[in-house]
């Protein structure tokens, strides 16, 4: 399994492909486009740090994370829908914590959507609090917590 790299601007085009692969699913149940289909990655980019997982065909995943005062936003996470159920969900969870302790920062925060059921059942699975619901740029959103620190395990010890 390979590891995650810093993303690049000619990675932009590959990751939009990718998090609108990802998040179709949803747009009948949310009854639009998720927030991570209308993100501009090439800003995302400048503003925190992109990670890819490459594949053979093309990228496997993406995780978004971006530092704040006091915590580590995972901003967006996202695997193909050929990789589900590969890891590499974990495996870009875990660089985002790893993103939060290079940082010092002591807690990475997420959210999600309501109509997201799966992730409602999966970030606990990975140590993820929920802190509290809550419409949020015309989303139902659910937040989601997890305290970190230099105990944070990089992605390939943590396979």
């Amino acid at each position: 399994m390979a590891d995650p790299r810093r993303a690049t601007h000619a990675d932009v085009a590959a990751v939009t492909a990718l998090v609108a692969e990802a998040f179709a699913m949803y747009v009948e149940r949310i009854g639009k486009p998720p927030a991570p289909m209308l993100a501009d990655y090439g800003a995302l980019l400048d503003e925190g740090r992109i990670w890819v997982i490459d594949g053979t065909d093309g990228l496997l995943g993406m995780v978004v994370t971006l530092a704040k005062p006091d915590h580590l936003l995972l901003d967006t996470v996202a695997v193909a829908e050929s990789a589900r159920g590969g890891g590499y969900g974990r495996i870009l969870l875990d660089r985002a914590e790893l993103d939060a302790a290079e940082l010092g920062l002591t807690e990475v925060r997420l959210v999600t959507n309501e109509l997201m059921t799966e992730n409602l059942e999966y970030y606990p699975r990975r140590g993820y609090t929920e802190t509290g619901r809550g419409t949020q740029d015309g989303y139902r959103r659910v937040f989601f917590s997890k305290a970190v620190g230099a105990t944070a395990r990089s992605p390939r010890a943590a396979r």
